[in-house]
């Protein structure tokens, strides 16, 4: 597990790339495990109910956050492939 404890507001202390693919791997249990929880919800309550419309939009985030991390990866570390760390 990552310990972003350490981390101070405003430094410039980029993740590591290992603690990049640690984030990444967590980030994409979490997106595989939200969307199986959401289509439990939608497929009994239906889609239009408050709840699946708010585990839809968690899922959405969840995605938003994963090219987030894509686009926070890249500039922290130029050059290195991250379409593999963040799908």
């Amino acid at each position: 597990m990552i310990d972003l404890r350490g981390m101070r507001p405003g430094t410039l202390n980029p993740l590591t790339l290992e603690e990049h693919r640690e984030l990444g791997a967590e980030i994409r249990t979490a997106r595989v495990r939200m969307r199986q929880l959401c289509d439990l919800v939608v497929g009994v309550y239906g889609p239009n109910t408050q709840a699946s419309f708010t585990f839809l939009r968690a899922v959405e985030d969840l995605e938003r956050l994963s090219q987030d991390l894509r686009a926070q990866a890249i500039e922290d570390w130029p050059g290195y492939p991250m379409d593999k760390l963040y799908p």
